[in-house]
């Protein structure tokens, strides 16, 4: 991949930040026919789906299961090579194997009627009821709120307003004015079930306890509409778009960090830590919404964006080399629960601490991605546990990362899911997280959805205080994860191309200007 090197140069529009929802909208805006330019602080695109290599070992460091596959084949479609030879998308069975303190085992399927099965079997059958009952619930939120509040544009109270008056039927059927919990306990009695169900708050960083049952929706899009491997890894499909962007000509400023944004004669001055000075007629910004209120913008113009409080969660992640074991070989994802599941919502979001019993994810990248095992016959384990983001300016103590891995190691031996002798190859901390996306507190999915009015207040795709200005990121609308980041960077990129339609020229400065 060539990534471009030159100096004062000029764009239609220029993407700040190489994630999934910057790569969404770079590509099609330049499928649209614009100069497109996208400068990236590290070194390779992909924004939180990085990747950890150590010889001919190497796994994903961000998300590991990819929902809503059709976004992804959309964006790799705008290639000339159809999206099957270059990126392959899996499901192996089980999906998730969910273990309880008390020992019980619940492996949830790919496909719903195999799930059905299996909490039959093991959960009995008034569990199976409820839960095809709530799947049922689940659908019909799915159904009522993405055309509305997934893939349109940002809402407003005015949207809101005239869906009470035109559809005053559909309010109810999403379910707004409840909480998640209280969503869940209206269909689900089996406290084994009301666990794993729960567990989908955090797919948004939030709490089940206070975020709308309107998200009680993400049980559907998983487990009915199906969660994806992509063969290779994750890091997989970030090379196949970013071979897409290449290939439209989508030029690249890798290992470049943009220090700020001025508004000049109708466009943007972009001044990076290299002291280059780009200039573009658009900018659309793929980085956390705080970043670019706090550091990007003037204070005359930050005043016109609003980040909505508190910020979600953060997590605790780290990867371990393990054995192959062929006879036995282990489930794609894994969730061990603790006793008492609520207790670590309170932890987080009421305490501001780490779980002191944390509900532990191990992601198995041989198995659930195809990973090729090392010449070791090793595999990667991907392990994660959920912890509140950082204070301001108040960075949590390494020794509670220390004790925290020490505890997670512990259990995870216990149950047989990390041998003895496991490497411990490499481990990111919220700490660290704040530190390599700024403005975030380490915050995985910019602000949490804790309150029945998130998707008004979740700063909108597009700026409209500031002309040519937008946003494409997990921490705008619609939300956090790889497919809604990717939906964010499709509105982001749909604005902007009206945008840039509707100038009677595309404006441009000369190269002493831009030195200024």
């Amino acid at each position: 991949m060539e990534t471009w090197k030159g100096m004062n140069k000029q764009y239609d529009c220029i993407v700040v930040g190489g994630g999934f929802g910057g790569l969404s909208a770079a590509i099609r805006l330049a499928a649209s026919g614009y100069k497109i330019l996208i400068v990236e602080q590290s070194t390779r695109l992909g924004g939180k789906a990085g990747v950890y290599v150590d010889n001919d070992f190497r796994s994903d460091t961000g998300p590991s299961v990819l929902t809503m596959v059709e976004e992804a084949k959309e964006l790799l479609a705008f290639g000339e090579f159809p999206a099957s030879s270059y990126v392959k998308f899996i499901q192996s069975s089980p999906a998730f194997r969910y273990l309880f303190d008390d020992g019980r085992v619940l492996d949830i399927h790919h496909s719903i009627e195999d799930t059905i099965c299996s909490i039959e079997s093991i959960l009995g059958t008034d569990a199976r009821l409820e839960f095809e009952a709530f799947m049922a619930y689940a659908k019909q939120i799915w159904d009522g709120s993405a055309p509305l509040f997934v893939q349109a544009s940002a809402p407003h109270w005015t949207d809101l307003m005239m869906l009470a008056i035109q559809k005053w039927n559909l309010i109810p059927k999403m379910d707004p004015f409840r909480s998640m919990s209280k969503g869940i306990n209206r269909f689900v009695k089996n406290p084994y079930l009301k666990d794993v169900l729960l567990r989908y708050a955090t797919y948004y960083g939030s709490d089940p306890r206070q975020a709308p049952a309107t998200l009680n929706c993400i049980a559907h899009v998983e487990m009915a509409l199906g969660g994806y491997g992509v063969v290779g890894g994750i890091e997989t499909l970030v090379n196949g778009l970013t071979a897409v962007a290449t290939e439209l000509g989508v030029e690249i400023l890798l290992s470049s960090t943009v220090t700020s944004l001025r508004q000049v004669d109708g466009g943007y001055n972009i001044n990076t830590t290299e002291k280059t000075s780009l200039y573009a007629a658009s900018v659309v910004v793929n980085a956390d919404a705080s970043h670019l209120k706090e550091s990007l913008l003037s204070p005359q113009n930050s005043k016109y964006l609003y980040i909505p409080k508190p910020y979600s969660m953060s997590g605790w992640t780290a990867i371990y080399e393990v054995p192959i074991d062929e006879n036995n070989p282990r489930v794609g994802h894994t969730v061990l629960f603790p006793k008492d599941y609520l207790q670590e919502f309170v932890d987080i979001f009421d305490r501001n601490t780490c779980p002191t019993n944390p509900t532990i994810y191990i992601c198995a990248q041989h198995r659930c991605h195809q990973r090729p095992p090392t010449s070791r016959n090793t595999e990667a384990l991907f392990v994660m546990v959920n912890a509140p983001p950082e204070k301001d300016g108040s960075p949590t103590s390494t020794t509670v990362w220390e004790s925290l891995e020490q505890q997670v190691r512990q259990r995870l031996e216990g149950k047989g899911i990390l041998p003895s002798d496991a490497i411990l190859k490499w481990t990111r901390t919220p700490t660290d997280l704040a530190q390599q996306f700024p403005g975030s507190r380490g915050a995985i999915y910019g602000s949490s959805s804790n309150n029945r009015f998130a998707a008004f207040t979740r700063p909108s795709n597009q700026i409209h205080a500031l002309k040519g200005l937008f946003l494409a990121s997990g921490s705008a609308h619609p939300g956090g994860g790889m497919p809604m980041a990717m939906i964010s960077g499709k509105l982001a990129a749909k604005a902007c191309v009206t945008y840039l339609s509707s100038l009677s020229s595309i404006p441009s400065l000369s190269s002493t200007e831009l030195s200024r």
